[in-house]
Parts: C-alpha cells; sequence; structure tokens
C-alpha cells in the first residue's frame, strides 16, 4: 500500500480520482470489478488518511481493512448530489480512525482505573476498631500477670516514652535491674498475648 501526502479531508490541492463517482455507484449496485478499480484508486490516500490518524502500523492496516469494507457493505448510501465519492470515503476513514483513538483510549483508562482499584487495599473502620480494642484488652489483661516493677517498667517505657535509664531514674532502681525486669515482663507479656483468645 502506498501513502499519499494530500490532506485528507480537504478537496483544496486534492484531486479526485477520476471516475470514482460512477464506481461507488456500480459497488452499491454489487459490482465486484467496480469496487476493485476504486479501491485501487482510493486505497492509497485511505490508508494514508488512517495512518496519520492512528500512527501505529498493524492498527492502521487493520482500520483500513475495516473501512474499505464498510465502503463495500453502505456504497448504496452514497449520494453523488451531496458530495464526491471520494469526500464521502475520507469522511468515512476520519471517522473509523478517531474511533479507534478514542476505543483504545478509553481501554487504557479503563485499564488505569482498574488497577488504581486492585492497588488500593480495602479498610473496614469499624473492623479495626473492633480489633483495636479487643488487642487493648488483651494488653491491660497480659500486663496484671506481671510483678509491679515490671508492670511499671513496661508501662513508663512503651507506653510514656521513657528510656531504660530515665525509668531506673524513676523507680529509683539499678538500670541492670530495670532492663532484666523489663526483658521479664516482655516475655511474659508475649506469652501471654500468643494464648490470649
Amino acid at each position: 500500500m502506498r501513502e499519499r501526502d494530500q490532506a485528507p479531508t480537504a478537496t483544496v490541492g486534492f484531486e479526485e480520482p477520476a471516475g470514482a463517482d460512477e464506481l461507488l455507484l456500480r459497488v452499491a449496485r454489487g459490482d465486484e470489478a467496480a469496487f476493485g478499480q476504486l479501491y485501487d484508486q482510493v486505497s492509497g490516500s485511505v490508508f494514508g488518511l488512517v495512518r496519520r490518524v492512528l500512527r501505529d502500523q498493524a492498527q492502521s492496516e487493520e482500520v483500513f481493512q475495516e473501512v474499505m469494507l464498510e465502503v463495500w457493505r453502505t456504497a448504496s448510501r452514497f449520494d453523488p448530489e451531496r458530495g464526491k465519492a471520494m469526500t464521502w470515503i475520507l469522511t468515512m476513514t476520519h471517522r473509523r480512525a478517531v474511533d479507534r483513538v478514542r476505543s483504545a483510549q478509553a481501554a487504557a483508562d479503563r485499564d488505569e482505573r482498574v488497577a488504581a482499584l486492585d492497588a488500593a487495599t480495602p479498610f473496614d473502620e469499624v473492623v479495626e476498631q473492633v480489633t483495636e480494642r479487643l488487642e487493648q484488652r488483651k494488653v491491660r489483661r497480659c500486663l496484671r500477670f506481671l510483678t509491679d516493677l515490671q508492670r511499671e517498667s513496661v508501662l513508663m517505657a512503651y507506653y510514656q516514652g521513657y528510656s531504660y535509664p530515665e525509668v531506673a531514674s524513676l523507680l529509683g532502681v539499678p538500670l541492670g535491674t530495670v532492663k532484666t525486669r523489663m526483658r521479664d515482663g516482655l516475655i511474659r507479656l508475649r506469652d501471654c498475648l500468643g494464648v490470649a483468645v
């Protein structure tokens, strides 16, 4: 197929193929030989327009074939009193090519929306709040199983944000004692929370 460089839908500087109107009228009556002649006359311009709109070789070839099939099927709708055959064909070509661009864009937009929905993790606020409350109850219950020094050390370090040396200073006990009590307390908490229901 060859491309021609004339403007696709404008008639300025465009040569109407000789007898295209007559050929299209014959095609409307089912004349296959006339369709072959018309195809030869208009295929370069039709393919060139499609290629300029789509810019993709494979899609251009596909749309070109669709247009030529539509010309064969709808030739009876051509009215030579309303315009030239080439204008009618190129208008059809442009419409079909633009439809393909819009369809491709809509598909890309749809894929993007689906991907965005799939990426979003569902969040159930009520379930989240209930789960958090249950976990808080478990922790409070398990804290009861710790010694006073273990409980105070854990609460000060993990809920009030004090460092180990600050906890030791506030409780008035050696730092090593605080570290040992916290380690033992955290082990007890882990064990308790692991079996808590």
